[in-house]
């Protein structure tokens, strides 16, 4: 049996040396493929591959440069401004038409798409990337793609009837030539399209070939139609400014004629920015540099025109219901009154704060030079913070207490404040400055941190009545108890005068030869108080003046010790005692 098993083991290993042989043979020609697709997949990363390119055209010039984004678009403007179309349909991937049609059709779709790239949005060919592969450059590395190679980018994004068009540049390969960027198909499909839209306008058609040769970035037909065509928009904007402002003078007074007046300008300019976007759109075009330009000043001129009467209707508004329910703004309002009125100053300008923010996205929105300015500010947060912390302290510093004043309402519009020894009365508490009427009508603009960092007096701040006291300073001899009844007398005859029964007059101070006489009234509110004072005073002057006038308070030399006030009596002192001189007095 021995024997017979010895010759079984170079047998089964033989076998099995052979089906291992086999496996790794196996594997490593699965490792070959994998690789292979590998590097095909990686290859499709950097570009299209194609099998043959725009057969049915010439061979390219030799001037022809597509290796990157920048030379394909240079080259192709090149060609363009030279009017050599057929050169220039070789910067379009063609590939869509028929190649008996590319020769003709391709020169047809260069010049149109030249027309769009000059009127539809101005492209600044030093922007795009001088690398083969397009990838993306950023030195502070925030972009989310940064370093990585691109086999499709954006060119323009064009707007037709709402929908948007993309102009893309693709880098294609044919077999093993050195991969080139192209207009892609579907960018050339579009452009017919965009050509109706962004083509030129029926003007151009009668300007003579000469005035259309460029000259400083613009052509020199434009140079003489774009002031033509401001001093038109103008005289349109000086006709509705007009027509405003006689509506308003024909509309009766009150808050119709008021808001008519304040939007004159604002209308304006909405009615001019919306005629020059109708020429733009049917009647001329202006290329791309004028016409970016042009847009973006229509943009914020809609804009502003539309935040500027919005913020015209809350304050006229605000205007109608202050004079409805507050009539003039002092402190003689009920303080609910005074408190819904502070509270609509404080929607005012949570409403312009709204405004402004809605306006400034609008506007950025809209104007595509943002959309790569936001990355670099994005970029930049923490310096731009801090900067504008800086620039912007006193004025972010105003904005927080007037908001700070609207919520806790130390003060409020109507309220009578005692600030740095004046009257004042609160007219209006706005973003940056208190507006504050002085009893003689001056009015005093302080802004609102050095208000809230500086003590004042609030004489509203419960109720308006106010204590006056009013002094009269008299001989020693006036009787106190008919003054008192003639200040009664007089103060109940004054209307300010309020709480009778707190009326009252005392003997507060005295000296040898006088003695002051204080009398206490209560007023409806100060400045009324004041007046009553006043008129208390007078009266009591020419009461004492006409019937007491012993009773001004007089300087006395006394020559005698005898008391001139218990008339006339004959001396029995002796001479010796007298000095030997004759008494007397006056």
């Amino acid at each position: 049996m021995k024997g017979n098993g010895t010759w079984l083991l170079p047998m089964v290993l033989a076998i099995a040396f052979l089906f291992s042989g086999q496996s790794v043979a196996q594997t490593l020609l699965s490792e070959s493929e994998t690789e292979k697709q590998t590097e095909t997949v990686g290859e499709e990363r950097l570009w299209f591959p194609l099998d043959s390119l725009n057969v049915g055209l010439d061979e390219p010039p030799d001037n022809l440069k597509r290796l990157t984004p920048r030379d394909a678009i240079r080259s192709f403007l090149e060609f363009v401004e030279q009017e050599e179309f057929a050169a220039a349909a070789h910067v379009l991937n063609l590939s869509a038409l028929d190649s008996t049609e590319q020769q003709e059709t391709g020169s047809l779709l260069a010049r149109q798409l030249a027309e769009v790239l000059k009127r539809g949005e101005w492209i600044n060919v030093s922007r795009l990337s001088g690398r083969p592969d397009a990838a993306v450059e950023d030195p502070s590395d925030q972009h989310r793609r940064a370093g990585e190679p691109q086999r499709d980018i954006k060119l323009a994004s064009l707007t037709v009837d709402g929908e948007a068009y993309d102009i893309r540049l693709g880098r294609y390969r044919v077999d093993d030539e050195e991969p080139i960027w192209l207009i892609t198909p579907n960018s050339v499909s579009s452009i017919p399209l965009l050509y109706e839209e962004y083509g030129p306008s029926l003007l151009e058609e009668y300007i003579p070939e000469r005035f259309k040769a460029s000259f400083g970035g613009l052509e020199i037909w434009e140079w003489i139609a774009i002031p033509v065509f401001l001093l038109a928009i103008g005289l349109v904007g000086w006709g509705v400014y007009a027509l405003v402002g006689l509506l308003a003078y024909w509309f009766p007074s009150g808050a119709l004629s008021i808001f008519a007046g304040r939007i004159r300008v604002p209308t304006a300019l909405l009615v001019m920015a919306f005629v020059a976007q109708a020429l733009l759109d049917y009647a001329i075009s202006f290329t791309a540099v004028a016409t970016t330009f042009i847009r973006i000043l229509l943009i914020i001129l809609i804009a502003w025109g539309v935040g500027t009467i919005a913020l015209r209707l809350v304050d006229t508004i605000l205007l109608k219901v202050t004079r409805r329910i507050m009539g003039e703004i002092d402190d003689t309002k009920p303080r609910d009154e005074r408190e819904l009125l502070t509270s609509l100053y404080a929607v005012r300008r949570i409403i312009i704060l709204v405004t402004v923010i809605a306006v400034s996205v609008y506007v950025l929105s809209q104007i595509p030079l943002f959309e790569t300015l936001g990355l670099t500010l994005l970029a930049s947060a923490s310096v731009l913070a801090v900067l504008v912390g800086i620039a912007g302290q006193a004025i972010l510093g105003n904005i927080l207490s007037s908001f700070q004043l609207s919520l806790a309402k130390p003060i409020r519009i109507g309220d009578l404040v005692m600030f740095e020894g004046q009257w004042c009365y609160v007219e209006g508490i706005f973003y940056t400055f208190i507006q504050l009427r002085v009893w003689d009508k001056r009015r005093l603009i302080v802004p609102v941190t050095y208000f809230v960092s500086r003590p004042f007096e609030n004489l509203s701040i419960e109720s308006a009545k106010m204590y006056r006291t009013l002094e009269l300073i008299l001989h020693l001899s006036a009787d106190i108890q008919t003054i008192r009844e003639k200040f009664l007398a007089f103060a109940k005859e004054e209307e300010s005068v309020v709480e009778h029964h707190n009326l009252s007059c005392y003997v507060t101070g005295q000296t040898e030869t006088a003695q002051t006489i204080s009398c206490y009234l209560v007023a409806s509110d100060p400045f009324a108080g004041w007046v009553a004072e006043m008129q208390i005073r007078e009266r009591l002057m020419v009461f004492i003046r006409d019937e007491h006038p012993e009773w001004w308070p007089r300087e006395v030399v006394v020559l005698s010790h005898h008391d001139i006030a218990q008339g006339e009596r004959r001396d029995t002192r002796p001479p010796s005692e007298t000095g030997g001189v004759d008494e007397s007095c006056s």
